[in-house]
């Protein structure tokens, strides 16, 4: 005989992917929370305004959500990928994704004082390292160079300017 509690968690096993639904339904109020409160001065409104985008966006990700809810709700699964190798009896690898949680706060925390060459250079070689590479002598120097190359093509390309740290006047 199953137990309330044995019944809830079956229930929620079998439309995990409601969770799904969730976090796009947050990421759609969060987009278009934010697009409509985003102050526009008068002379930069046009007929499609710097908000117009994430409010299709925002918009799209809430259709989204209420449709996969829809759909599981009356019994729609995914499914699996022909070529997926995941098994799902083994427990989930927590080190790899706490060195990479660990790795892109680092990195947020120093893009301001230590600018974007620096913490993109961390964020690459600490990616690398935390997904299996054990390469110290060629990792740090293909980091350094993606993450330079990035902030040369985002900085004098794109004109999109990233914070440069104490490169700044070098770069």
């Amino acid at each position: 005989m199953s137990t309330p509690s044995t019944t809830r968690r079956a229930w929620l096993r079998e439309h995990s992917e409601l969770g799904v639904s969730l976090l796009l339904l947050l990421l759609g109020v969060l987009v278009l929370t934010d697009a409509l409160t985003m102050d526009v001065a008068a002379g930069q409104r046009g007929p499609v305004g710097p908000a117009t985008v994430p409010v299709v966006v925002g918009t799209g990700l809430l259709a989204v959500a209420v449709l996969l809810a829809v759909d599981v709700l009356r019994g729609g699964r995914g499914e699996a990928e022909g070529g997926e190798d995941v098994d799902l009896s083994e427990p989930g690898d927590w080190r790899t994704v706490l060195l990479l949680a660990g790795v892109f706060l680092g990195g947020a925390v120093l893009i301001g004082p230590a600018g974007f060459p620096v913490a993109g250079a961390l964020i690459f070689w600490g990616s690398a390292y935390a997904l299996g590479s054990r390469r110290p002598d060629r990792d740090p120097l293909i980091a350094a160079a993606l993450s330079l190359a990035t902030y040369l093509v985002f900085t004098h390309l794109l004109g999109v300017p990233l914070p440069g740290g104490p490169l700044t006047g070098v770069l």
